[in-house]
């Protein structure tokens, strides 16, 4: 199923939502103007206005991954950096900013987010044609990239929350990466890699929960989702067509997080096994929130097609990740 474009805007001039998912760049994200019954208080949106802007890096010998989040009431950011040859975490970084001061977020994929807190600064500045560049500075991890722009056609899917109000994200498929990782123990180039980003903004509910997959080359890409957003973002990039997929399944050991994960949609266009080669975790507790994350790095084998009636295109060992996140924020 082809895509339609994506609005300039995800307001109609009678304040109502756009749902559905689009290809393209949307505008300007500003959920103050919503008409019932999506509208919510001033108050009631600042605390549940959450917004990230996450980009992941992927050559063969790194996987890194850079977040920022604006929570509302606090801000945060994590990165971390993957040596997929021993399997070992070189740089673990996260760290919690003050509300309106630590994190600028952008209003949409299009705009630059940035974070600064306690020596760490992280930026992903939007050069204005598609492309961004990626610099950060902490302790143990340094990264200075270049990617974009994108080959295929951004994602925009945007839908109703149960207990929230509305959503809306921009995904990515692979675009092409230059640059440098530095780490503690050794430099990694990233020029001939691939990454992706995902940017989402919305009113969300108290309690939030997902599992997410996305693994992008040059030639497919996937991004899954269960849970809060339902199959409102599930999609596949295919040899530069991106295609909406329906409802998806992550059959996986919550004991075990670095056990298999079986991951398929209703429509029998995705069938995948997920090896989870390492994981980063970060579990929170604090009086008012708390939040339970788990994302394994690993890779994927199986098959995806474009529809039901064509010939599968099989899929080795992608690297990507998945994730599973439950907040009560």
């Amino acid at each position: 199923m082809t895509l339609p474009a994506a609005p300039a805007s995800l307001l109609a001039a009678d304040g109502q939502p756009l749902f559905g998912r689009f290809a393209g760049q949307v505008g300007n994200i500003d959920w103050s103007q919503l008409a019932k019954p999506f509208a919510r208080s001033p108050l009631w949106r600042r605390f549940h206005h959450k917004r990230w802007h996450y980009v992941a890096l992927c050559t063969e010998e790194v996987f890194c991954a850079v977040a920022i989040v604006d929570l509302g009431w606090i801000s945060t950011a994590f990165a971390y950096a993957f040596d997929r040859r021993d399997g070992d975490m070189l740089a673990n970084f996260s760290q919690d900013g003050l509300p309106l001061v630590s994190a600028k977020l952008a209003n949409h994929a299009g705009e630059s987010s940035s974070f600064k807190a306690k020596g760490a600064h992280i930026a992903v500045n939007a050069q204005g044609d598609g492309s961004y560049q990626l610099t950060l500075q902490c302790d143990y991890l340094e990264i200075d990239a270049s990617f974009g722009p994108s080959p295929s056609p951004l994602l925009l899917a945007t839908g109703p929350i149960e207990k929230g109000s509305v959503h809306a994200t921009q995904k990515s498929s692979a675009m092409p990466l230059r640059g440098e990782v530095r780490t503690w123990r050794e430099e990694y180039k990233l020029d001939g890699g691939v990454a992706s980003f995902d940017y989402s903004n919305g009113l969300l509910a108290r309690n939030t929960d997902w599992r997410w997959a996305s693994a992008h080359n040059m030639e497919l890409g996937f991004n899954l989702q269960a849970g809060y957003f339902g199959a409102h973002e599930n999609a596949l990039w295919l040899d530069g067509d991106l295609i909406a997929l329906a409802p998806a399944h992550f059959l996986y050991d919550k004991k075990d997080a670095l056990s298999q994960w079986h991951i398929f949609t209703e429509d029998d266009m995705l069938d995948l096994i997920f090896v989870p080669e390492g994981a980063r975790r970060d579990n929170k507790k604090m009086v008012v929130a708390a939040s339970r994350y788990l994302q394994p790095i690993g890779t994927f084998s199986g098959w995806v097609r474009s529809a039901p009636d064509q010939p599968k295109r099989m899929v080795t060992q992608l690297m990507g990740v998945t994730e599973d996140h439950s907040s009560r924020w």
